[in-house]
């Protein structure tokens, strides 16, 4: 495989997700969430048809792949309106912190659910570190808005439901494309996040949507939804664990940064403290696949 191939597949998965965040909040603005978020997974889901069409790929439906398609359809709807609904009162930026967290919960519940191994003393203090950061972002690291922890709590919980999902397909054994996984669970969720505008914004069209809230839709249903994760799957068959590692480090330091100077964010003293806490915590769980970057034997 070339190396070219490989390097611009990881720069891409980097810009995708450090965009995003920033991108579902552009989306909600002047549309609202859940139409945002219906019409971005529409896309999404079109998309993907298209791409099975094109590549004449198959869909499997048998029963263990239509109770794949369940799980991960149903974890994808439940996390992202936690964090669409959240994005409306915290920073993007922090957005893309939470989310950094992660890998850290997905340790837990493989512990848990998997018997895998327990977690290692690095695991329990990386752990603990992003779990004080996440209490310093609920201190005072956030804008004076009444909402805003509420909003922090809400993406705090789309992201330990999408730990949660992802180890319980795993715990599926799922063997399947990632593409025909993706429109399988794409299926599922759409109906839960038509059911959402329905009850939350009364099926209320947007008589009009601003362009930039219309560029960001479309952007996450065909990159956020589908190419960001294709490049992703991509990624880590083809690289060692400590270069994807470093994915989860640098996407929250990219998405910050965009907040900053697009969005005009701004993140108290505290904040960035408590942002710190959990980058030393990813750092600390990850270091045995970090080493990897100076040992590639140890891979």
């Amino acid at each position: 495989m070339s190396r070219r191939r490989i390097g611009a597949a990881y720069l891409g998965v980097i810009l995708v997700w450090s965009t995003t965040p920033l991108a579902i909040q552009w989306s909600a603005q002047g549309a609202g969430f859940a139409f945002a978020l219906l019409a971005r997974m529409s896309t999404g889901w079109i998309v993907c048809v298209l791409a099975l069409l094109v590549t004449r790929g198959t869909l499997p439906l048998g029963a263990h792949a239509r109770r794949v398609y369940r799980v991960a359809g149903s974890n994808l709807a439940v996390s992202m309106l936690f964090t669409y609904w959240g994005a409306l009162y915290v920073p993007s930026g922090l957005i893309s912190v939470v989310y950094g967290l992660s890998p850290l919960f997905t340790g837990v519940f493989a512990t848990l659910w998997l018997r895998q191994r327990g977690l290692t003393r690095a695991g329990v203090a990386g752990l603990a570190l992003g779990i004080a950061g996440l209490w310093l972002l609920f201190g005072q690291a956030l804008p004076h808005d009444p909402m805003a922890r509420w909003g922090l709590a809400a993406v705090v919980c789309g992201m330990i439901v999408q730990a949660a999902g992802l180890v319980a397909i795993k715990r599926l054994r799922a063997d399947m494309a990632p593409l025909a996984m993706t429109t399988g669970a794409l299926s599922v969720a759409l109906p839960v996040f038509a059911l959402a505008w329905v009850l939350v914004e009364g099926a209320r069209v947007p008589t009009a949507i601003p362009v930039r809230a219309a560029t960001a839709i479309v952007y996450l249903g065909v990159f956020g939804s589908v190419i960001g994760f294709s490049l992703y799957y991509f990624v880590i068959r083809h690289m060692d664990a400590g270069r994807v590692a470093l994915i989860m480090l640098v996407t929250p330091v990219a998405a910050l940064l965009l907040g900053t100077t697009f969005n005009d964010e701004a993140i108290a003293a505290r904040g960035w403290l408590g942002i710190a806490l959990i980058g030393c915590g990813l750092v600390v769980y990850e270091w045995r696949a970090l080493r990897t970057l100076r040992n590639p034997r140890r891979a």
